[in-house]
């Protein structure tokens, strides 16, 4: 018996290292928090352009297209590459080369051509010197040749048009977005509910579909996505200044950096309510009246805040209530959804604030947040873009219990 005693132990202390080495490892390598997949782990490429295209530059094509040019030129996609907030992430995990491909997704755009990964994770690239790096065009972002440039051709909704380079047709417009904003979460290592930036699965899921570990991957009817439908609302204008007017969609994609486009995606409501035992309350009532998607979507650093504050006659502050909409994500040992109080399309959540009998004011706020404090303190970000903004803000009086006005 002592002998195996002294058999166990040490097999013991070495199943204990060797777990406790595992787990060091999981704090300490590398994370992808999404599956590099084919269709995002290498530029687009540009051989073969058309020549009437030159440099592919955004003003090259505005030369023909300048209501379009002028629209790009507001977007976010004009400021992937420049954006203050992406430069400082970026560099914080450590500039990791495959975030250019949606970035700056030509392969003009970027200083070095990928040949390949040494390693199957694909945090190791082989890279060799790009003679045809063009540093303003990487400046451009996502650009017009990013979208629309395919194999030689300019994908564009309309067939047969009379243009000055080779056209094809896009079955689908959100077939598009699809290379950048639809990612797999599915390892065995990962355990999301929805993988980061997971609007696909979010769409289902407010659909009242189930959604499995690997939703953001099905895509059962792309017109069903709804991309570009609220993100480039259709207008009636000709293609080229002079041409035939035609149904075409506005190039603005206005999302979650942009307050108005918010704004109209979510219903805020405040109202007096009864309160028990004869008192008084207000309830603040959220509703996501405008997007398929959860609100607020994209990374997980984006969230909501909300705040109620009730006054008393002098100012002072006498109750208050303060909510996050968020989404919770345990990154290491293993990537878990802990959990998501984000509002699904279509869904709404009440929050209840009962009233001292001397308040006399209530105000609300609900703010969007694009990271919270420590993130942007931990990567160092003091750039010029906001990262929160106000949503709604309004200050109700309140009637006293005699049914008066203070």
């Amino acid at each position: 018996m002592v002998a195996g005693c002294r058999i166990r132990h040490p097999l013991r202390w070495f199943l204990l290292l060797a777990l406790g080495a595992f787990l060091a490892w999981r704090f300490l390598r590398p994370l992808h928090i999404f599956v590099i997949a084919p269709a995002f782990e290498r530029p687009v490429v540009t051989a073969g352009a058309p020549a009437v295209l030159g440099d592919l530059h955004a003003e090259t094509c505005g030369r023909c297209h300048p209501a379009f040019f002028a629209e790009w030129r507001t977007s976010i996609h004009r400021q992937a590459w420049d954006d203050d907030y992406f430069q400082a992430d970026w560099r914080f995990d450590g500039r990791e080369y495959v975030c250019r491909n949606c970035h700056t997704p030509l392969d003009r755009q970027q200083p070095r051509r990928l040949l390949g990964f040494r390693d199957r994770d694909k945090w190791d690239p082989i890279l060799a010197t790009n003679r045809d790096f063009d540093r303003a065009l990487q400046h451009q972002g996502v650009t017009c040749a990013a979208c629309h440039l395919r194999q030689g051709r300019i994908l564009g909704p309309y067939a047969g048009v009379d243009a000055p380079h080779p056209v094809a047709r896009l079955e689908d417009p959100n077939q598009v977005c699809l290379r950048c904003h639809v990612v797999d979460g599915r390892r065995w290592d990962n355990f999301y509910r929805f993988p980061p930036c997971g609007t696909v699965a979010e769409l289902e899921a407010g659909r009242g579909e189930a959604v499995g570990r690997s939703g953001e991957t099905r895509l059962p009817d792309l017109a069903s996505l709804g991309c570009v439908q609220c993100h480039m609302p259709l207008v009636e204008r000709p293609l080229v200044p002079g041409g035939q007017v035609r149904r075409a969609r506005r190039h603005l994609w206005r999302g979650g950096h942009d307050p108005a486009m918010v704004r109209r995606a979510l219903a805020v409501e405040l109202q007096p309510v009864a309160g028990g035992a004869g008192g008084r309350a207000v309830r603040l009532v959220l509703t996501n009246v405008g997007a398929g998607h959860a609100l607020p979507t994209g990374t997980p650093d984006r969230h909501l805040t909300l705040d109620l504050e009730a006054t008393d006659a002098a100012g002072r502050v006498v109750a208050s209530r303060h909510d996050k909409l968020i989404r919770r994500v345990l990154w290491r040992p293993f990537i878990v959804d802990l959990w998501d109080s984000r509002l699904l399309a279509g869904r709404s959540r009440r929050y209840r604030l009962n009233l001292p009998p001397a308040a006399v004011a209530v105000e609300a706020r609900v703010r969007y947040h694009l990271l919270e404090g420590h993130r942007q303190r931990r990567i160092g970000y003091h750039g010029r873009t906001p990262v929160a903004f106000d949503i709604y803000h309004a200050r109700l009086r309140l009637q006293s219990a005699a049914g008066e006005t203070p």
